[in-house]
């Protein structure tokens, strides 16, 4: 018997694979499923060793031989009994808790969720490239759920009283117990009478129907800071939904995506544009006013003999650095020009040059 067949995986396997073809093999055969009963036995067999680091290493040298206490079990492989009970197993419970959750279905750990926590909101705003300069506040309107004007969040009728729920003594969870083949496991469940409140009110609000809360539209304003980017992320705390009866509100995330802009392109906190220059200026060298992101005029010098292509940087004059101190920088591409278009005198001009030869 070759447990790592059994198991489908191969000699080098991580731990984690070990633990999913297990699972995946004790799902198909278990007997209670109408399942292999053998094949099932075989199979804790091949997991009890392969998940043993200690076991697994004697397995891998010398196959079915293992040192129990002392004495020797050569070709007994392990007692089979450990899925009854057996104290002396050295199987994994906290593996078999998992799986028996899994195969009937109920939690064996008594947890309780937060069921009355709103929902997350996204939300997309456009905003254009100038803005990232300083960074913007925006009113925007969206739908969302809000605290019921009328009972202010409780779900009750005004005048209502609020009582422990008596199904689970104000715990919002209520205990069962399920026998299995593994032993007896207990299921902690939401309770059903008060969907996991833990009280109810003796009669509901007649607006909300003791949600606590409405769908309504709601103005929101919303501050977008400078140097934020395209397809960034923004989270405003407790702006989500609002919780039912009183629950924690959900969270609102604003995706930025920035516009496109005709002169300028952002890469990182960095702007980049193109400056058409005349063949005389790149040849002579010149200055030339540009404006900037901000719509500020500088004196940009162009060197004698630029080439087409040739790139200046101008530090300070890109984007914010977001949430921090600084800006990138500007980089300026010029492109000389070759004009369409050119008066007689132009060209006489030109042809002496080209005599000259320039």
């Amino acid at each position: 018997m070759d447990y790592y067949q059994i198991l489908g995986v191969s000699r080098n396997a991580s731990e984690n694979e070990i633990k999913k073809a297990y699972r995946k093999l004790a799902h198909k055969y278990h007997p209670d499923k109408g399942g292999d009963e053998k094949k099932f036995k075989e199979i804790n067999e091949a997991y009890q060793i392969l998940s043993n680091k200690e076991k697994k290493n004697q397995y891998d040298k010398f196959g079915r031989v293992f040192e129990e206490g002392g004495g020797s079990n050569a070709g007994q492989g392990f007692n089979s009994n450990w899925a009854w009970g057996n104290p002396k197993s050295d199987f994994d419970f906290f593996d078999l808790g998992e799986m028996v959750e899994e195969m009937f279905g109920f939690d064996t750990r008594q947890r309780k969720k937060d069921t009355r926590r709103g929902k997350d909101i996204q939300i997309d705003v456009e905003i254009p490239l100038e803005t990232t300069l300083t960074g913007i506040e925006k009113e925007i309107r969206i739908k969302k759920m809000v605290v019921c004007p009328r009972c202010q969040g409780t779900g009750a009728e005004i005048g209502t009283p609020i009582k422990e729920c008596v199904a689970c003594g104000g715990t919002g969870r209520v205990q069962q117990i399920r026998k299995t083949p593994f032993g007896s496991f207990t299921k902690y469940a939401t309770c059903p009478e008060c969907n996991g409140e833990g009280h109810k009110p003796e009669k509901l609000c007649n607006v909300c129907k003791g949600e606590g809360r409405i769908k309504e539209e709601e103005k929101i304003k919303i501050s977008i800071p400078n140097g934020v980017d395209n397809n960034q992320v923004l989270k405003m705390s407790n702006m989500g939904d609002a919780g039912r009866k009183k629950g924690k509100s959900g969270d609102l995330y604003i995706r930025i995506f920035v516009m496109k802009h005709p002169v300028f392109q952002r890469k990182g906190d960095d702007l980049y544009s193109t400056v058409p220059i005349s063949f005389s200026q790149a040849v002579l060298g010149d200055e030339k006013k540009i404006l900037t992101l901000d719509n500020k005029k500088i004196l940009l010098k162009i060197s004698a003999g630029t080439e087409s292509g040739k790139i200046v940087r101008i530090t300070g004059k890109g984007i914010p650095h977001f949430l921090g101190h600084g800006r990138g920088d500007m980089f300026i591409q010029f492109n000389i020009e070759t004009p369409k278009k050119l008066s007689r005198t132009q060209k006489e001009l030109l042809k002496k040059l080209r005599e000259e030869g320039i």
